[in-house]
């Protein structure tokens, strides 16, 4: 493998699941602290951050200040779930052209302890006053639309996405930091109550506290880093929309597969060359859609391509290894955490739920209601 230039050499995650006593800035210095440190680096050594989140006007401005830092770089994209594969492929791109050679990437948040999914106030503009004012949950709902259409188009089934559910929570089982870890079967999730139809509650994501914080360098300093690099092979993003009715359609993740092109293209490989696959998990559906843009299954097949647990501890796909977002935490925008376990399932570090033999990782982040994709693939020496 030709060694790429760049390398991410530091990971790390804040407490999780209900942080009531942490602000959004302590979450994120907690992590921060501990991904440099997982670098062996210093906040010293930092020349760019990026963070995306909308808990203040000017998040990095305050941030930065916070951690006691001065970028000469920074970057504050916000395009949902997705953000922080972006913000991979930004800091790659700066440190490819010298602008800088250590980014911090972070992320924070306690929606969990302010109860602040679906909180009022919002003001609704150009097409969204079209949806939520008439009764659409978002984001549910518009998975929701997806799901239908995408069941109508190709015969995809409850029992079919349930299978993820249940896939993750064995993931989980293993994971001491997930927030569920009780075992479910297909009937549990088949039983458990309606959010929006067809997506029962264990179709859907868990809202959690938490934050999370990825260091980049390039090969030069990463050869002093504390750890194994995680190389970046592939990265690519996109977006298409931004409510669900304007959707190019409801049936396909267009946006992944903009992405996913790109990624795959940028690194030279295949769907059959990945390892193990971290994709956004805010649905069942999210899943199985991503799962065809990526090219992993064809069209109409992410169904059947999950089914028999295929994507579950000894499976053949092994997916979503820390629990995903489904099970493990979900602080409102979880790309970052993607990141996070596919480094440390290349350097071998997750204990019983590590997959074998890893060489090569992907890492695929969702935005808004199908609206954006962030993939990125990463490999080791």
């Amino acid at each position: 493998m030709t060694r790429p230039r760049v390398a991410i050499v530091g990971v790390a995650e804040s407490d999780l699941g209900r942080t009531p006593d942490k602000t959004v800035l302590q979450l994120q210095a907690q992590a921060a602290r501990a991904a440099l440190d997982d670098a062996g680096f210093s906040f010293a050594d930092v020349d760019a951050l990026f963070c995306a989140g909308g808990w203040a006007w000017a998040p990095n401005l305050m941030l930065a200040e916070y951690l006691g830092i001065r970028p000469k770089y920074t970057d504050s994209t916000n395009i949902g779930g997705s953000s922080f594969e972006a913000h991979l492929g930004h800091a790659v791109a700066g440190i490819k052209t010298g602008l800088f050679e250590v980014a911090l990437i972070t992320y924070g948040s306690t929606q969990r302890s302010e109860r602040s999914r679906g909180r009022g106030g919002y003001t609704f503009k150009l097409t969204e006053q079209y949806e939520p004012p008439f009764g659409l949950p978002t984001p549910v709902g518009a998975y929701a639309l997806a799901a239908t259409r995408h069941m109508y188009e190709y015969g995809t089934t409850n029992e079919q996405l349930a299978e993820i559910a249940v896939a993750t929570r064995k993931w989980a089982v293993m994971n001491e930091k997930a927030m569920m870890r009780d075992p479910i079967t297909i009937e549990d999730v088949l039983n458990s109550r309606w959010v929006a139809e067809p997506l029962h509650l264990l179709d859907c994501c868990l809202v959690t506290d938490g934050g999370g914080a990825v260091v980049v360098t390039s090969a030069g300093r990463a050869r002093n880093a504390r750890k194994a690099p995680a190389w970046v092979l592939g990265h690519g993003e996109a977006h298409t929309h931004n409510t669900i009715a304007n959707m190019p359609d409801l049936a396909t993740h267009q946006a992944a597969i903009a992405s996913g092109r790109e990624a795959f293209a940028m690194a030279g490989l295949t769907p059959t060359d990945i390892d193990v696959a971290e994709i956004y998990d805010s649905f069942t559906i999210t899943v199985v859609m991503t799962l065809e843009a990526l090219g992993f299954c064809g069209r109409g097949e992410g169904g059947a391509f999950v089914s028999g647990q295929r994507t579950a501890p000894g499976g053949a796909f092994p997916m979503n290894t820390n629990g995903g977002g489904l099970s493990y935490c979900h602080p409102g925008m979880y790309g970052i955490f993607l990141l996070i376990e596919a480094t440390r399932q290349l350097r071998g570090e997750c204990g019983p739920r590590q997959v074998e033999g890893v060489r090569i990782a992907l890492a695929h982040g969702t935005g808004g209601v199908f609206s954006s994709a962030g993939t990125v693939i990463l490999g080791k020496d």
